[in-house]
């Protein structure tokens, strides 16, 4: 397992990576790297923590905070809260007819926890997207039987594909050559506006998809569904409007275009039985074991849990654009959902995404904070139509708002 992303796209904040790291950074030294940068950069970072609850007090502008930590009961106040969970809320656990059933287990891909479980086993991956091929390569190395069920179209693009056309410009050894260093890059990839960004991208899909054209026809002849977006703009709008949908081959296309994992394709799933799964066209999975890699639910499921659905519904979804696809629906924002700015409940912030969104954007969310820790006037532009018993930094208006907070930590 490691970063499907260069290295010169997934350095850190502050400790950039050594020169001599691996282009794609393996799960052990990536793991290694971050108990090494809190330790460095003296980060205050609880273990074994879980927040349960967390309230608002308007009056005071102030959180109160419940978590268990290594199994003890806490209590904090903090004048904001920022849910930084990654990009995606809840597993997404599928339920079908017939789950009692199975006799077998049935886990979503984030529990899961490697091959050597299930070697010799027949394994059904229900999904085709990024979790999904990897977990079918890793069954596959440790001698299951594996099929991935497919149950509509997914990008495939070859890694090399990737660094040329997509992150070479930017992110690249040639890149820093020209004098281009992360920072640069940063601000030249994040600063066009996402209307540009799809008109780009339908010519950058175009080279991609020719470049890619022999696996794509290795794997068609496999009857595996693709799908370069609704528009063909690609690999980055899909990941811009639904946070997915894509798969940067490292190997588990090879073994689905030989044969070496079963694919079913464009089937959805009838009913689970005792010993397998029955597809829509009849066709029976036999199976010991179940993998969902059906991926998650919105960051705001989170806040439903730990602050109430009101405030869930208030802040709405996360991620996506509002291109109006299907996974993407309108009205149209301009800029990811909730995501590193002022959200309709007061003190809530979300900050998310990969390496590279999360080094370059939460320099912004930090420094709002601390804007509005220190009393500094910090100008927000909100979304037009808002109800006028809004929180202030969401009142409709065409001009910038100044907003200033008590001088207090």
């Amino acid at each position: 397992l490691c970063l499907h992303d260069p290295v010169w796209y997934d350095h850190m904040p502050f400790i950039p990576f050594p020169p001599d790291w691996p282009m794609f950074t393996p799960k052990d030294r990536m793991g290694d790297w971050l108990e090494m940068y809190a330790r460095v950069l003296q980060l205050n970072y609880w273990t074994e923590s879980r927040c349960t609850r967390a309230t608002f007090d308007e009056d005071r502008s102030q959180w109160t905070i419940d978590i268990t930590r290594a199994g003890q009961p806490q209590t904090i106040t903090a004048r904001h809260l920022v849910i930084a969970t990654g990009m995606s809320g809840y597993p997404n656990m599928p339920a079908f007819e017939g789950d009692a059933l199975f006799e077998g287990p049935r886990v979503h891909s984030s529990d899961y926890r490697g091959g050597r479980d299930f070697r010799g086993q027949r394994v059904a991956v229900i999904g085709s997207n990024t979790s999904a091929h990897d977990i079918c390569q890793d069954l596959w190395e440790h001698d299951a039987e594996v099929t991935m069920i497919q149950r509509s179209g997914t990008l495939v693009t070859q890694s090399e594909t990737v660094l040329e056309c997509l992150l070479g410009g930017l992110y690249s050894e040639d890149a820093l050559d020209r004098g281009i260093d992360t920072e640069t890059a940063d601000f030249i990839g994040t600063t066009w506006p996402h209307r540009l960004v799809e008109r780009r991208m339908k010519e950058v899909c175009t080279e991609m998809r020719r470049r890619d054209a022999d696996l794509h026809d290795r794997l068609s002849r496999a009857g595996f569904l693709h799908d370069f977006g609704p528009d063909e703009t690609g690999l980055p709008l899909k990941s811009i409007r639904q946070g997915g949908g894509f798969y940067i081959n490292v190997g588990a296309s090879e073994l689905i275009a030989d044969g070496e994992v079963a694919l079913k394709p464009g089937r959805s799933i009838q009913a689970l039985e005792r010993d397998g799964l029955r597809l829509d066209d009849g066709h029976k999975v036999e199976a010991d074991a179940i993998i969902y890699a059906t991926g998650y639910r919105s960051m705001n499921e989170f806040v439903a849990d730990i602050v109430g659905r009101a405030v869930a519904d208030e802040v709405g979804r996360c991620w996506g654009v509002g291109s109006g696809v299907e996974k993407d629906p309108g009205p149209w924002e301009g800029e990811l959902r909730n995501m590193w700015k002022p959200t309709a409940h007061p003190a809530l912030w979300f900050q998310g995404g990969n390496l590279a969104q999360s080094r370059h954007f939460s320099r912004f969310l930090a420094l709002q904070i601390k804007a509005r820790l220190e009393g500094i006037a910090s100008d927000v532009w909100h979304r037009p139509g808002t109800s006028a018993g809004a929180h202030p930094e969401q009142q409709p208006s065409r001009a910038p708002v100044s907003l200033r907070e008590p001088q207090t930590a």
